[in-house]
């Protein structure tokens, strides 16, 4: 008789629910510093780069560095990839801290085949659209590359770090721990915490794309918003990561074939 107690006990006793890892002043605050630590990254990145890849003429003072740096296509490359490491290491630290499983929280894990090929069809006619703007309205949205391309010293370790190493820090900080840190405010109304948690995410992430006009920056929120919506529908922050490589990769193609 007892076991057949516990038997019925066990099947009825719900699971607990995972608890937010952070309060909403403490989601309030990670935004603003992981903001604030995305610009601290990118000036780390190009002053490291700067000292060990600039000539002697032209980092000789911090100010040089960084206006030099700026405009140099190795030196953002390579602070890109710092940029990524520093980024990466310290959305773990956080989590970690806060006692969360990193792979849960940052939604890394595998997702839907089908999920994955609606996404793209989605992303495809987006790209289409854009493309038909872009040029209707005679815009050169990559002409910041410009001197990239010109000062590189690879031009496959630009490709490289904007269309792949670029990608995945940007996605695990604002589809990742931001988005993450948003959505779990409304765990009860998880549609609520979803739209929430995109619209706060997407707008920043348009808003730091300071090399963009005012143009560029709406395309940025609507491609944003794709980036959430994968987010959202697959479960995973592996498939928005994969549309941001293939977005960048389509759009470098496009500028080196028009350079070349």
């Amino acid at each position: 008789m007892s076991n057949r107690a516990t038997a019925v006990n066990n099947t009825v006793t719900p699971q607990p629910k995972r608890p937010a890892l952070f309060s909403r002043l403490g989601a309030f605050s990670l935004v603003i510093g992981m903001v604030i630590a995305f610009f601290i990254s990118q000036l780390i990145g190009v002053y490291i780069a700067g000292r060990l890849w600039l000539p002697a003429t032209k980092s000789t003072t911090i100010g040089d560095i960084f206006f030099f740096g700026s405009n140099d296509g190795t030196v953002v490359s390579v602070s890109i990839i710092i940029s990524c490491i520093l980024l990466m290491a310290l959305s773990y630290l956080i989590v970690r801290v806060k006692s969360g499983d990193i792979r849960e929280y940052l939604a890394i894990k595998p997702f839907s085949l089908a999920v994955g090929i609606g996404m793209f069809g989605i992303l495809l006619l987006f790209m289409i659209g854009s493309q038909a703007l872009t040029y209707f309205l005679d815009k050169s949205p990559l002409v910041f590359v410009d001197p990239l391309y010109q000062s590189v010293s690879s031009v496959w370790l630009l490709v490289f770090a904007m269309v792949i190493v670029a990608p995945i820090y940007e996605e695990l900080v604002f589809r990742g721990i931001l988005w993450s840190a948003v959505a779990e405010q409304f765990a009860p109304a998880k549609l609520n915490g979803a739209l929430l948690a995109s619209i706060v995410t997407s707008f920043i992430f348009a808003v730091i794309h300071l090399q963009y006009g005012i143009y560029e920056i709406t395309t940025i929120v609507v491609l944003a918003f794709i980036f959430c919506y994968a987010r959202i529908k697959s479960g995973s922050l592996v498939l928005p990561m994969l549309l941001h490589i293939i977005n960048n990769g389509v759009a470098m193609w496009q500028y080196l074939t028009q350079v070349g």
